[in-house]
């Protein structure tokens, strides 16, 4: 690591831009302008963010998600690299339980780091599994130690890195799904949901992403569950601040159309107002297919690499519906899991089928339980999220089809929790795979970039560091170790670290 000094005395420091601001790209920023390297972050829409977009209507904040944040101290660091403290910009509050799990025959299942509370719950479930689910945890110890301490902040430049991780990767027999490892220490069929549904959180299927994965329940299990109050865009609008605080740069409202080259050497980036940045490095937070078929799509590399991700299996997108409502809702916790009558099936429709079910689960964030600051007084701020396939496994016209689809979903929540729901709703959107395409340029409207299988992860996931031009980095969830919070934050730091050592 270059030593921030020697950068910030140079006569001419070195420039970097880094092309979109959501958590990976706002994270990048953050570390390369605290090392003294003149940052200029560019962004296509109106605010940072990304994905963590947000809207104010009608008094109500909606998050556009995510929503669940975990290992806060990695976005703490953040701050620490220049002497701040994080909480001068955000307050994070802890949220208990973690999830609400209820399924269609009214078991409820409360999934937290209580320990005594937890085994409680399992035991209601299955007295049998309680020793089955310590073991589980001590898996679960295992493969965050490897997997998340050790390499989920190093970059996979070559084969020889992963040969090298190898022995960690056989020896927690990564190459079996978490629904395979979850079910081989407990039998309870609702605690299997229970303990393995954490995947689909970073767009990947229990039946099929690694087992390494499985390490998400230690991470919850030490670092806890956390909401940003006012929701998590106000921690993006904190992580920008600090940015700019730093006297890094931020260009919003202008989308890169592309990324110039001289040879293999990638020069400056332009964008639809006809802003051109020069810079000695420049990195992408972009969507991965975006960044190489579009913004380099006049460079050999853009279109070999297009091409090649063309080939790549893809997570699957969203359908969310947020909706205001009156009245105050205590007893629908903050995040809740609406399992659906199926749960391997439902997955392989949508995952390997590429249809829409008539049946669905559904992921609840209720954020005014926690924060009533979100929504008006006496009213309450909703999401209903449901996994859907892509748009290149399912063509739908969703500006037709979306309406209909929220009916389905208003249907279930009233069946189950709120049975005057439709004479309650003040205000009321959706947003769908279309709506990610347009908006993120997500390739076929992707919500997480590329699926996180193992054949798809670490090496053979996009590289830190482009293999053929040497100062084009990647940040996020299409490159290692993937999708959520503390995956593309820790993607940054590597990307971060191979460019203050390429700068130095």
């Amino acid at each position: 690591m270059v030593e921030p000094a020697r950068l910030m005395n140079r006569p001419n420091p070195r420039r970097a831009i880094v092309i979109g601001a959501g958590f990976g790209g706002l994270a990048l920023a953050i570390r390369l302008q605290s090392a003294g390297v003149d940052t200029t972050l560019v962004e296509a829409r109106d605010r940072p963010g990304g994905r963590a977009y947000m809207w104010e209507k009608d008094g109500f904040t909606f998050d556009a998600g995510p929503t669940v944040i975990t290992d806060p101290d990695c976005l703490a660091e953040l701050w620490r690299l220049s002497g701040h403290d994080m909480a001068q910009d955000i307050g994070l509050v802890p949220v208990s339980p973690f999830y609400r799990l209820n399924w269609r025959d009214g078991t409820n299942f409360d999934y937290s780091n209580n320990e005594a509370a937890l085994r409680a719950e399992i035991a209601r479930l299955d007295p049998n599994d309680v020793a089955g689910y310590e073991r589980f945890c001590d898996y679960a110890a295992g493969v965050y130690e490897e997997g998340y301490r050790k390499l989920g902040a190093v970059a996979f430049l070559d084969f020889a890195s992963m040969i090298k991780a190898a022995p960690s990767l056989a020896k927690y027999q990564a190459w079996r799904s978490v629904y395979s490892v979850v079910a081989s220490h407990v039998k309870n069929e609702k605690l299997r949901e229970a303990l393995s549904f954490h995947t689909l959180l970073v767009g990947g299927n229990p039946m099929k992403t690694s087992a390494i994965y499985a390490l998400i329940h230690k991470l919850e299990k030490d670092g806890g569950v956390w909401f940003a109050k006012g929701g998590t865009n106000r921690l993006v609008q904190a992580m920008a601040t600090h940015f700019e605080r730093l006297g890094g740069t931020m260009r919003l409202g202008d989308a890169v159309t592309r990324i110039e080259t001289y040879g293999d050497k990638a020069t400056a980036v332009h964008t639809a107002s006809g802003w051109r940045g020069e810079a000695d490095a420049i990195a992408t937070n972009a969507d991965l297919m975006h960044s190489y078929r579009d913004l380099l799509g006049h460079h050999p590399r853009g279109q070999k690499q297009g091409e090649k991700l063309a080939q790549k299996r893809w997570s699957p997108s969203l359908f969310v519906l947020h909706f205001g409502i009156k009245g105050s809702w205590p007893g629908i916790p903050h995040h809740m899991i609406l399992f659906g009558p199926r749960y391997e099936g439902l997955l392989t429709d949508i995952y390997d089928h590429g249809v829409l079910p008539q049946d669905f689960s559904l992921y609840l964030h209720h954020p005014t339980v926690t924060d009533p600051s979100m929504a008006p007084e006496g009213y309450s701020t909703f999401y209903a999220l449901a996994p859907v396939p892509h748009m290149g496994k399912l063509p739908i016209d969703w500006d037709q089809f979306g309406h209909a689809y929220a009916e389905r979903i208003l249907d279930e929540i009233q069946h189950r929790l709120i049975p005057d729901i439709r004479s309650r709703i003040v205000t009321r959107f959706h947003y769908a795979p279309s709506d990610f395409g347009r908006d993120l340029n997500a390739h076929m409207g992707s919500a997480f970039s590329l699926e996180p299988l193992l054949t798809q992860s670490a090496w053979f996931r996009a590289h830190n560091r482009d293999d053929v031009i040497p100062n084009l980095y990647l940040v996020g969830a299409g490159t290692h170790p993937g999708a959520g919070i503390p995956g593309v934050v820790g993607s940054a730091k590597a990307t971060a670290a191979l460019m203050l050592q390429d700068l130095g």
